[in-house]
Protein backbone atom coordinates (compact mmCIF):
# COMPACT_ATOMS: atom_id res chain seq x y z
CA UNK A 1 0.00 0.00 0.00
CA UNK A 2 0.90 3.27 -0.48
CA UNK A 3 1.47 6.07 2.34
CA UNK A 4 0.42 9.59 1.67
CA UNK A 5 4.74 10.47 0.98
CA UNK A 6 5.14 7.84 -1.43
CA UNK A 7 4.61 7.93 -4.93
CA UNK A 8 4.14 5.09 -8.03
CA UNK A 9 7.13 5.88 -9.17
CA UNK A 10 8.98 4.72 -6.09
CA UNK A 11 7.80 0.84 -7.06
CA UNK A 12 10.00 -1.63 -8.93
CA UNK A 13 8.93 -2.17 -12.17
CA UNK A 14 6.32 -4.77 -12.76
CA UNK A 15 5.92 -6.83 -15.87
CA UNK A 16 2.67 -7.80 -17.72
CA UNK A 17 2.06 -11.92 -18.48
CA UNK A 18 2.30 -11.31 -22.23
CA UNK A 19 5.65 -9.43 -21.19
CA UNK A 20 9.07 -10.87 -21.00
CA UNK A 21 10.98 -10.28 -18.00
CA UNK A 22 13.90 -9.75 -20.72
CA UNK A 23 12.17 -7.70 -22.96
CA UNK A 24 14.48 -4.66 -22.62
CA UNK A 25 17.54 -6.67 -22.76
CA UNK A 26 18.20 -5.77 -26.50
CA UNK A 27 18.38 -2.07 -24.97
CA UNK A 28 21.13 -3.10 -21.83
CA UNK A 29 24.30 -2.64 -23.41
CA UNK A 30 22.92 0.08 -25.69
CA UNK A 31 23.32 0.66 -29.43
CA UNK A 32 26.61 0.88 -29.45
CA UNK A 33 27.65 -2.60 -28.21
CA UNK A 34 28.06 -4.71 -30.61
CA UNK A 35 26.04 -3.24 -33.49
CA UNK A 36 23.12 -3.06 -31.63
CA UNK A 37 23.23 -6.09 -30.36
CA UNK A 38 22.54 -6.37 -26.59
CA UNK A 39 24.01 -8.05 -23.55
CA UNK A 40 21.05 -10.59 -23.53
CA UNK A 41 21.28 -11.45 -27.37
CA UNK A 42 25.17 -11.90 -26.98
CA UNK A 43 24.29 -14.45 -23.80
CA UNK A 44 21.57 -16.50 -25.53
CA UNK A 45 23.90 -16.79 -28.82
CA UNK A 46 26.72 -18.43 -26.16
CA UNK A 47 24.06 -20.53 -24.45
CA UNK A 48 22.81 -21.87 -28.17
CA UNK A 49 26.80 -22.52 -28.33
CA UNK A 50 26.81 -24.27 -25.07
CA UNK A 51 23.56 -26.49 -25.76
CA UNK A 52 24.89 -27.36 -29.40
CA UNK A 53 28.16 -28.78 -27.90
CA UNK A 54 26.08 -30.49 -25.02
CA UNK A 55 24.10 -31.75 -28.15
CA UNK A 56 27.12 -32.84 -29.97
CA UNK A 57 28.63 -34.61 -26.64
CA UNK A 58 26.18 -37.78 -26.17
CA UNK A 59 26.54 -38.49 -30.61
CA UNK A 60 29.32 -41.07 -31.61
CA UNK A 61 32.91 -40.09 -32.97
CA UNK A 62 31.16 -41.24 -36.75
CA UNK A 63 28.40 -38.90 -36.54
CA UNK A 64 29.54 -35.61 -35.54
CA UNK A 65 32.26 -36.42 -38.75
CA UNK A 66 29.25 -36.95 -40.18
CA UNK A 67 27.41 -33.69 -39.15
CA UNK A 68 30.70 -31.44 -40.14
CA UNK A 69 31.04 -33.01 -43.22
CA UNK A 70 27.56 -31.84 -44.19
CA UNK A 71 28.31 -28.49 -43.58
CA UNK A 72 28.51 -26.02 -46.87
CA UNK A 73 32.13 -24.67 -46.27
CA UNK A 74 33.46 -28.60 -45.95
CA UNK A 75 31.83 -29.34 -48.69
CA UNK A 76 33.23 -26.62 -50.51
CA UNK A 77 37.12 -27.18 -49.31
CA UNK A 78 36.45 -30.68 -49.74
CA UNK A 79 35.23 -30.13 -53.98
CA UNK A 80 38.23 -27.93 -54.08
CA UNK A 81 41.25 -30.18 -53.10
CA UNK A 82 39.28 -33.43 -55.10
CA UNK A 83 39.29 -30.73 -58.47
CA UNK A 84 43.12 -30.42 -57.74
CA UNK A 85 43.53 -33.92 -57.18
CA UNK A 86 42.59 -35.42 -60.02
CA UNK A 87 43.80 -32.00 -62.53
CA UNK A 88 47.26 -33.06 -61.06
CA UNK A 89 46.00 -36.82 -61.94
CA UNK A 90 45.10 -35.98 -65.34
CA UNK A 91 48.31 -34.29 -66.10
CA UNK A 92 50.09 -37.44 -64.93
CA UNK A 93 48.26 -39.41 -67.35
CA UNK A 94 48.94 -36.92 -70.31
CA UNK A 95 52.94 -36.83 -68.99
CA UNK A 96 52.84 -40.43 -69.39
CA UNK A 97 50.85 -40.93 -72.41
CA UNK A 98 53.97 -38.34 -73.89
CA UNK A 99 56.34 -41.18 -73.45
CA UNK A 100 54.58 -43.76 -74.94
CA UNK A 101 55.16 -44.85 -78.88
CA UNK A 102 52.08 -44.89 -80.58
CA UNK A 103 51.19 -44.82 -84.57
CA UNK A 104 49.60 -41.77 -84.58
CA UNK A 105 51.35 -39.93 -82.41
CA UNK A 106 48.56 -37.66 -81.30
CA UNK A 107 46.01 -40.50 -81.23
CA UNK A 108 43.44 -40.06 -78.06
CA UNK A 109 43.74 -43.26 -75.46
CA UNK A 110 42.05 -43.58 -72.41
CA UNK A 111 43.27 -44.18 -69.26
CA UNK A 112 43.49 -47.87 -69.47
CA UNK A 113 44.64 -47.64 -72.62
CA UNK A 114 47.92 -45.00 -71.46
CA UNK A 115 48.19 -47.92 -68.75
CA UNK A 116 48.13 -50.99 -70.76
CA UNK A 117 50.28 -49.58 -73.36
CA UNK A 118 53.04 -48.44 -70.58
CA UNK A 119 52.79 -51.98 -69.07
CA UNK A 120 53.44 -53.25 -72.87
CA UNK A 121 56.16 -51.12 -73.61
CA UNK A 122 57.94 -51.67 -70.13
CA UNK A 123 58.00 -55.04 -71.07
CA UNK A 124 59.40 -54.41 -74.38
CA UNK A 125 62.35 -52.20 -73.38
CA UNK A 126 62.86 -55.08 -70.33
CA UNK A 127 62.88 -57.93 -73.20
CA UNK A 128 65.71 -55.10 -75.27
CA UNK A 129 68.26 -55.10 -71.82
CA UNK A 130 67.64 -58.60 -71.41
CA UNK A 131 69.01 -59.44 -75.43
Amino acid sequence: MLNSDQTDIDLPPTHSESESVFSDCGRAGGPEDAGGVGLCAQSRVAEAGEAVKKDLQHLSREERRRRRRATAKYRTAHATRERIRVEAFNMAFAELRKLLPTLPPDKKLSKIEILRLAICYISYLNHVLDV
